[in-house]
């Protein structure tokens, strides 16, 4: 087999491969709440040396 063909292989493989070619995408099954909350608290401004 040359080169050429072995990666035309791979190449053809690695594009199936991303395009989902495994079949339909299913959904995830719902998590419950992880009890971890995230709160942030930002300003900006310009301030004088005075």
């Amino acid at each position: 087999m040359s080169h050429t063909r072995i990666w035309l292989s791979a190449a053809l493989l690695a594009v199936l491969a991303a395009c989902g070619a495994d079949g339909i995408p299913e959904r995830p099954e719902p998590r419950g709440a992880t009890g971890i909350t995230i709160a942030v608290d930002a300003s900006a401004g310009i301030s004088s040396g005075n």
